[in-house]
């Protein structure tokens, strides 16, 4: 496929930003008028109409044949996202652990392994309710959320492609299921940083509260309930959606990539056995509702359209076709990836950021933006290193803010609905530029 992005206006990418300043301030000036689906979907589609004219009709086959390929990354993209969060909605966690700082702290241990299963959406809402049931007698416990997003929610999903939306896409992109793995060394430091600070904050809290309340704290909040899983056949479902998303990979790594469509046939059937074979009970206590992943399947229809010329443009500006306001493509080291991937994940949504990262990374290589590209990244070793600097900072700096990855408002809302007061959009980020930022650099000194 030709180098579309060289000759496209510049113009072509402001439905995208668009978009994403849409999503990203409209929870916060709007909440009442952006909480309906109907209407993010109203934006969606006013910001993808001139992409889809431009593109699909002025364009011509090349631009049509963009288009197409953008449709079904997106419904390989949505189908596994919803049966991920179907199947998680039908495990419930009952019961709760001790909410003492060891407690807490094992709690989000937990969910750091959890979340590259059902993935950091699914993990926020299988554990956050039960970790704020055990807190339930403590006064000071917005730290405890606030860590919970940092790690449960963020930066906890770096391993697998199940863990955040961005890695993903990559899958997706032809990147291979196991090639994650090999972020361990950075997915381990930031855990167990994380875990650490978190320890002594919650003890230096607990002592305090000691010491302001009358009465023994670490009694009350040593009392807890049984813990017990529920939701058998869901379990079971999830074992089976993985086992599928490796056979996938495995079938195109050696060349015999599965039929169109068979993939998503055989997950929609998991989840709906899952939904149907799983007890309602089960979803009533975990709240669950079809909301959140309309909410995603509508917006994302948008981003993957919009996001079509950004990644052309990119991808011809890497490779030396063009210039943008007169300049040449300056990202060119992993360090320099990770920051820029993760500057722009903290104020957008780190899914589409990402993929433009990677589109970057790809042209440098002299790889097109299209197919399976981000294959032909993870398979050589100097491009690999930009591709995991793409990754962790996607991955890692969506914690930054509310709005850089989308279990972070759900986790706050769910705080809020059982009485904590959460920080503000400002006061968050006081949080996460003094306890993350710290960390991003040692990131980057020992890995990039």
């Amino acid at each position: 496929m030709p180098l579309l992005g060289a000759d496209l206006p510049l113009v072509t990418v402001l439905p995208f930003m668009a978009l994403l300043a849409a999503v990203a301030v409209g929870p916060l000036v709007a909440p009442r008028w952006w909480h309906s689906n109907r209407n993010k979907g109203l934006v969606a589609a006013v910001a993808s109409l001139p992409v889809v004219l431009y593109l699909g009709a002025a364009l011509g086959e090349p631009g049509r044949l963009a288009l197409e390929e953008k449709a079904r990354d997106y419904v390989s993209f949505v189908v596994v996202i919803t049966a991920l969060y179907v199947i998680s909605g039908g495990v419930h966690l009952e019961g709760s652990l001790s909410g003492t700082p060891l407690g807490n702290t094992a709690l989000l241990g937990a969910g750091a392994v959890l979340a590259n299963v059902v993935g950091t959406t699914g993990a926020s809402a299988l554990l956050i309710r039960p970790l704020l049931r055990a807190n339930r007698s403590r006064r000071r416990t917005a730290h405890i959320v606030v860590f919970f997003i940092f790690l449960v929610a963020n930066c906890a999903g770096l391993l697998t492609p199940l863990g955040d939306p961005p890695l993903l896409l990559g899958f997706l992109k032809g990147v291979p299921f196991e090639w994650t793995l090999r972020l361990w060394p950075q997915w381990a430091v930031m855990t167990a940083a994380l875990l650490v600070v978190f320890n002594l904050w919650d003890q230096w809290a607990l002592d305090r509260e000691e010491r302001e309340r009358p009465g023994s704290q670490l009694e009350q909040v040593m009392v807890h309930e049984p813990l017990r899983l529920r939701g058998g056949v869901s379990i079971a479902a999830l074992g089976g959606v993985v086992l599928t998303i490796l056979a996938a990979g495995k079938a195109a790594a050696e060349g015999r990539p599965w039929a169109a469509g068979k993939q998503e046939a055989i997950l929609a059937a998991f989840a709906l056995t899952a939904y149907f074979g799983t007890s309602r009970e089960n979803r009533e206590r975990n709240a669950f509702t079809f909301g959140p992943i309309v909410e995603v399947a509508v917006l994302f229809a948008g981003i993957f359209v919009t996001m079509a010329p950004v990644l052309e443009i990119l991808n011809a500006w890497s490779q030396g076709a063009r210039t943008v306001l007169g300049l040449g493509f300056s990202v060119s080291n992993p360090r320099e990836f990770f920051w820029a991937t993760g500057a722009l994940s903290s104020v957008l949504d780190n899914a589409p950021t990402y993929l433009a990262s990677a589109a970057g990374a790809a042209g440098l290589e002299g790889i097109t933006a299209h197919g399976a590209f981000l294959g032909a990244l993870a398979r050589d070793p100097a491009a690999a290193r930009l591709l995991a600097a793409i990754s962790t900072g996607a991955v890692f700096m969506g914690a930054n803010t509310y709005i850089g990855n989308a279990p972070n408002l759900m986790v706050k809302a769910i705080a809020e609905e059982n009485g904590i007061k959460m920080p503000s959009f400002l006061r968050y980020m006081a949080y996460s530029g003094g306890i993350l930022l710290p960390l991003f650099v040692a990131i980057t000194l020992i890995f990039f």
